[in-house]
């Protein structure tokens, strides 16, 4: 299985269980609300109850019960007022606005609004009206807190993490590239050694000439793998480059292994000097890489083009194949380390792409448009040589 697709998954498992921690806490929450509002509502009856044995025309001997639940009410506010509610008293609201009527008449219109029905007095007729406990209000809103406080925490730890883990992946592909590189020196010297010997030795054998010179291309072409390799997390030194010669020189190296069943549609190479900032190793490197994928994604047959424009300060290269193409939900996936849809291969290539084109380059590269079964488009945005803009530098942690 596809480590993205397993990725995805695991980040919608975890969703899924905070969806369900989350209404468990709601329902859980609702229902001590509940329990709660009721409590309440009875220790206000009770008061209006103690209120009216208090206002009774009969006589009780000891009224120290009344007298407690009266005195103990002292978080739920409460209104009393008569019977064209006209405020009697208040409680509860603090000592300034007990005293308000203009402010205790607000409230009762809000009560009422919300269709709120009064508790009325059976002794005296008056009308008592109260609201929610402040503990009762802040355990409605504490779903909402506690939500809050998760999403904080959860982001928090995901920034984090993936400022950690980039820092790790940035360090492994230094230490891989530079020891690539490393390991291909050794064994390229040697045999550039062998073939300058075998030169001397057969320098009559035209034949034998013409095989060394041979290998001594591909030679030189592992001495440049090696060159790029070593170039991942150092500071690239970039220079104006006409774009057109350098695409010409990509197509012809790509076009020579690639079936003839495959046209390769690139802009002319004398067309007027177009000069863009780049290094032209890993540039080519990009190129190649969007190349091979467009090949393996044709399956020996089709069109490749290669169409270049201007844009503001930008220069803009477009890579379309006529290839399989890339679901939509994939777009920004293929750049990511490891992705492939290759029986072989380690799926870097575009993210060394990305990579080279927008931490060396200060450019862009995403997916323009591709549908399956018609082809897909690479775009690849470049600062002009000509514009002052500077070009940054690759990150610290890429630095060697």
């Amino acid at each position: 299985m596809d480590i993205y697709s397993r990725k995805s998954r695991w980040k919608i498992y975890m969703a899924g269980t905070g969806v369900v921690i989350l209404l468990i806490s709601i329902f859980y929450t609702t229902y001590l609300s509940k329990q709660l509002a009721e409590g309440e509502q009875y220790r206000v009856e009770n008061f209006v109850l103690a209120q009216d044995q208090l206002n009774s025309d009969k006589e009780i001997e000891d009224v120290t019960l009344q007298l407690q639940i009266l005195q103990r009410n002292t978080t739920i506010p409460v209104i009393i007022t008569d019977e064209r509610l006209q405020i009697v008293d208040a409680i509860n609201f603090g000592e300034e606005k007990d005293a308000d009527k203009k402010y205790l008449q607000e409230v009762i219109q809000k009560l009422q609004k919300s269709g709120f029905e009064p508790i009325v007095s059976n002794t005296t007729g008056n009308k008592i009206f109260y609201q929610e406990s402040t503990l009762l209000r802040q355990l409605r809103y504490f779903p909402l807190i506690q939500l809050i406080l998760i999403a904080a925490f959860v982001a928090l730890g995901y920034v984090n993490f993936s400022s950690a883990r980039r820092s790790e992946q940035n360090r492994v592909w230094v230490g891989m590239a530079k020891e690539t590189a490393h390991q291909l020196g050794t064994p390229i010297s040697g045999i550039v050694a062998w073939l300058e010997n075998l030169r001397a030795i057969r320098e009559d054998d035209e034949e034998v000439i013409e095989i060394v010179d041979e290998l001594r291309t591909d030679v030189s072409r592992l001495e440049l793998i090696a060159e790029r390799f070593s170039k991942i997390g150092s500071i690239p030194s970039l220079e104006p480059v006409n774009i057109y010669t350098e695409l010409e020189k990509c197509r012809a190296y790509m076009q020579r292994r690639a079936s003839r069943k495959v046209q390769f549609n690139f802009p002319d190479p004398d067309s007027s000097p177009l000069n863009v900032r780049l290094n032209p190793p890993l540039f080519d490197w990009v190129i190649e890489n969007l190349l091979r994928n467009a090949l393996d994604a044709m399956d020996g047959q089709g069109s490749i083009q290669v169409e270049v424009s201007e844009e503001d300060h930008m220069v803009n290269i477009d890579v379309t194949d006529s290839g399989k193409g890339i679901p939509s939900s994939k777009f920004k996936t293929v750049f990511q380390p490891g992705y492939t849809t290759k029986k072989r291969g380690w799926g870097l290539g575009l993210s060394l792409s990305k990579r080279i084109v927008e931490e060396y380059h200060s450019g862009k590269i995403f997916v323009k448009r591709s549908e399956e079964g018609k082809g897909t488009t690479f775009s690849i945005r470049l600062i002009k040589a000509s514009h002052e803009k500077p070009v940054a530098q690759p990150v610290e942690e890429l630095q060697a």
